[in-house]
């Protein structure tokens, strides 16, 4: 049976004081990290098959349905604030298109053929990777797009919250993070989903730091996009060379990257 859809540990909710539903939800929460701890493996093989494939070109594409489409979505465009790169880099599609971010779309989920043609309208690189978010790992949307995106000679790779799915029998690459039971039965916007998100950050973030986008623990090439961002860029700059905040904003505003700024204060330093 489907642990997504398996009955709650607890049942009268309604009956339950505030007090009670935060404890018993918290007391749930705090087993995700234990079950992603479980499917490190999976991750690194999933990380490191990504990361040459990226420096050759590739690019990175979440595909899946309502909540899971929306975890992709959030990881994905993250990405060029954080890291500075561009924004067809790392791609999350939802089923229903965009439309579906904020409000669900009848039957989009059950679409099998619709994924790939959301994915082929981004154009075609061989070297792209396809990872599809399901909790229940049976999405018709998402096992089409990872098996024809498989068919084509993508890599491919999921993340999924029930064992032996059919979504994880797709792809080349499974990450299966099987965290039981939600707290409201069938619920895999809870559990599953901190699950998902857990596993999106860690991808995201260990394909940007091995694609050097980050430096000591820095976020290097940040875009500067308002003043709390720029207040940061110019303490890690101030930290990297020993400028005062003045001349290090001086050299931030000059050059435009945390990463750039140092490197020509470095350069100044060693003509």
């Amino acid at each position: 049976m489907s642990t997504t859809e398996s009955s709650s540990y607890y049942d009268h909710l309604e009956k339950m004081s505030v007090s009670e539903l935060l404890t018993n939800m918290n007391k749930e929460d705090q087993s995700v990290p234990l079950a992603v701890s479980k499917a490190l493996p999976q991750l690194e093989a999933l990380i490191a098959a990504i990361v040459p494939r990226m420096e050759k070109g590739g690019r990175l594409f979440y595909i899946g349905a309502g909540t899971s489409g929306r975890l992709g979505i959030l990881d994905a465009s993250e990405c060029p604030p954080t890291y500075g790169v561009p924004h067809d880099m790392v791609i999350g599609i939802i089923a229903g298109g965009d439309h579906a971010i904020r409000k669900a779309v009848e039957n989009a989920e059950d679409d099998q053929h619709q994924a790939w043609k959301d994915i082929q309208s981004f154009g075609f690189n061989a070297q792209d990777t396809i990872i599809g978010i399901a909790a229940s790992g049976t999405t018709p949307y998402v096992i089409g797009g990872v098996k024809a995106a498989e068919s084509a000679g993508l890599l491919t790779g999921c993340i999924t919250c029930n064992p032996d799915s059919p979504l994880a029998a797709a792809v080349r690459l499974p990450v299966e993070v099987v965290v039981g039971p939600e707290f409201v039965t069938g619920s895999t916007r809870m559990k599953s989903g901190t699950a998902q998100k857990l596993c999106l950050n860690m991808i995201s973030t260990s394909v940007m730091i091995k694609l050097g986008k980050v430096k000591g623990n820095k976020m290097v090439d940040m875009q500067l996009s308002n003043k709390k961002l720029v207040d940061r860029g110019t303490k890690m700059i101030m930290e990297a060379t020993g400028l005062p905040e003045g001349e290090a904003s001086d050299l931030l505003q000059r050059y435009g990257s945390v990463r750039n700024a140092v490197a020509a204060y470095e350069q100044s330093q060693n003509p």
